[in-house]
């Protein structure tokens, strides 16, 4: 019977050939990005939006920081101070911008590149939990599946965004709270928990709802080991709060306000929901390419804006529950299942999301298999896969916004094969 003992999933193991190194897939990794970049030229980016294309509304910010003109103006024009995204990815863009210019070439491959280093690095977190969590044969297929999944490539080369360090931050911390369950206590781990989860609020805020599941599932498992937790759990509640506090503050200085990192989620239900909804982004309400609407951001200012929104989103969910919660299904259904294009039949848009369908049901699959037999950490994969979700299938979804858990649905594909193709009498 498998064993919930870190013991039984030792980092010891045999001298690895090279390709079997996690370091070694994440230089080639890292070598791949780098060169389709350069192949495709995916450093060239649009400029006939007036370089939108470069970040969107991160490139904004990115751009006003650069000019000296504080953290402000998420779309066209000079609108202002703003807590429309997260802070760290656009001063990354800002830090790069006064290296090498705003919206220049040298700028969008720079950026590139540090996207592309973030997704390489993710191989090695990767690789030790699918070991610590399963074996080496899923740790090895599971890294080098992410190092050259076209899929997985994409969204590090042509998307300057906080896509990639995202995903990044999330595969860290999963590991992190292995090491935490069964350990005796650390000060270190616990000080690294809580500032990795401080990063994350301030780089994807909606990956937080992952935190009580992370939490609570460390300090049960040491609980049931007889482990202490009170004085940890605290130090990373401190660490936590000392990285998101100044930029709270921030923001109530701004704003006159109590505003969590960001500002725009009442904006994004309205986006999602109301007449014309189909499950979809209605991204033609959105400042970017509603012109009306870009000037009731502009005269009412960003928090009324969106509080504004946020009351129509409601009111509007209230009249017809039962439509919000098909909607919210269908959502789900895209969440999981890929983005129909509408103009195509049902039966189109199944194939075209076919692989994206099939990868969703290979990672369930993994995941049932790893809660039938038992296996190390099987709870902590379910409690990422029903919570980081959540919050898109309310709102809209997208592609993009299942990358930051790809890693661990990738570990699960990986385990579901390996266990497939093993011997029945293993």
């Amino acid at each position: 019977m498998p064993t919930d003992s870190a013991d039984a999933k030792s980092d010891a193991s045999p001298k690895m050939p090279l390709w079997a190194s996690p370091a070694f897939i994440f230089y080639i990794a890292f070598a791949v990005r780098i060169l389709w970049i350069l192949i495709a030229h995916t450093y060239k980016l649009k400029t006939s939006d007036d370089n939108f294309s470069f970040g969107f509304e991160m490139g904004r910010i990115g751009r006003s920081l650069a000019s000296g003109q504080g953290f402000s103006s998420p779309f066209s024009g000079n609108t202002g101070p703003t807590a429309w995204e997260p802070p760290l990815y656009p001063f990354l863009i800002a830090a790069v911008f006064r290296v090498f210019g705003i919206y220049t070439t040298a700028s969008a491959f720079a950026l590139l590149a540090i996207n592309s280093f973030f997704s390489a690095l993710t191989c090695i977190p990767i690789f030790r939990i699918a070991k610590r969590c399963f074996n080496q044969s899923v740790a090895v297929w599971s890294a080098w599946n992410w190092a050259l999944l076209p899929p997985i490539i994409f969204w590090c080369t042509r998307w300057i965004w906080e896509t990639s360090l995202a995903a990044l931050l999330l595969a860290l911390i999963f590991q992190l709270t292995h090491k935490l369950q069964d350990e005796e206590p650390r000060w270190k781990s616990w000080v690294l928990f809580g500032l990795l989860w401080g990063l994350t609020a301030l780089t994807n805020p909606s990956l937080l709802i992952f935190l009580p599941g992370s939490g609570l599932w460390a300090w049960r498992k040491r609980f049931q080991r007889g482990l202490p937790s009170f004085t940890g759990i605290v130090l990373s509640a401190i660490i936590f709060l000392a990285c998101v506090t100044p930029w709270t503050i921030r923001n109530h200085a701004v704003f006159g306000r109590f505003l969590f990192i960001r500002s725009n989620l009442g904006a994004e239900l309205r986006l999602g929901n109301g007449p014309g909804a189909t499950g979809l982004w209605m991204d033609y309400l959105h400042p970017t390419k509603n012109p009306q609407e870009l000037e009731k951001y502009k005269s009412q200012g960003e928090i009324a804006y969106v509080a504004e929104r946020k009351r129509e989103a409601v009111a509007l969910i209230k009249e017809d529950y039962g439509r919000f919660l098909w909607l919210s299904m269908k959502r789900f259904a895209y969440y999981w299942g890929g983005l129909p294009k509408p103009q195509n039949s049902v039966a189109s848009n199944l194939a075209r999301n076919a692989l994206y369908s099939a990868s969703s049901l290979l990672a369930f699959w993994g995941l049932l298999l790893a809660l039938k037999r038992k296996e190390f950490a099987a709870g902590l994969f379910f409690w990422l896969i029903l919570l980081c979700p959540l919050v898109y299938y309310f709102v809209f979804t997208h592609p993009r916004y299942r990358h930051p858990i790809e890693p661990e649905l990738l570990i699960l594909m990986a385990y579901a094969i390996c266990e497939f193709k093993r011997p029945k009498s293993a």
